[in-house]
């Protein structure tokens, strides 16, 4: 495979798909490493930046939070390492999709209850409003 140039933020921007504040983003946030400059202060990216941000593009769009992509993204760094590690991040991960997976089960079945005891009469008898102004309710 033939390296390709280095690309400008806007043409990175256009390959990933990643906007580029989020790509400033996250140079800042140290998930990818600060590109060298031309002589006009214009970043400059190689296809190992390329290939980073697309990984972080797609650990974001599976819901890995900044800290998880920072782990991983360091042991991709360090191919001679177990995947353990990496391993108990996505079960981690599993277990809060999971987690919010069953809350939004809750909120379904309390929304679904609300609206079907709506009677359609006066905001008086509205069993949506009833809901919303129960402070105790626990489905959430």
């Amino acid at each position: 495979m033939a390296a390709t140039a280095l690309l400008t933020i806007g043409k990175l921007s256009a390959a990933t798909g990643v906007k580029i504040p989020t790509i400033r983003f996250y140079e800042q946030a140290g998930l990818l490493p600060a590109p060298p400059r031309t002589a006009s202060d214009r970043r400059l990216y190689d296809d190992a930046a390329l290939r980073r941000l697309a990984f972080v593009r797609h650990a974001r769009q599976l819901g890995f939070d900044l800290d998880a992509i920072r782990s991983l993204l360091d042991l991709a760094d360090q191919p001679d390492r177990t995947c353990a590690e990496a391993n108990r991040i996505a079960e981690q991960h599993l277990r809060d999709v999971s987690e919010k997976i069953r809350q939004l089960k809750a909120l379904e079945l309390e929304l679904s209850r609300m609206t079907a005891d709506c009677a359609g009469g006066e905001v008086s008898a509205c069993k949506v409003i009833e809901v919303l102004q129960d402070t105790t309710c626990r489905h959430h």
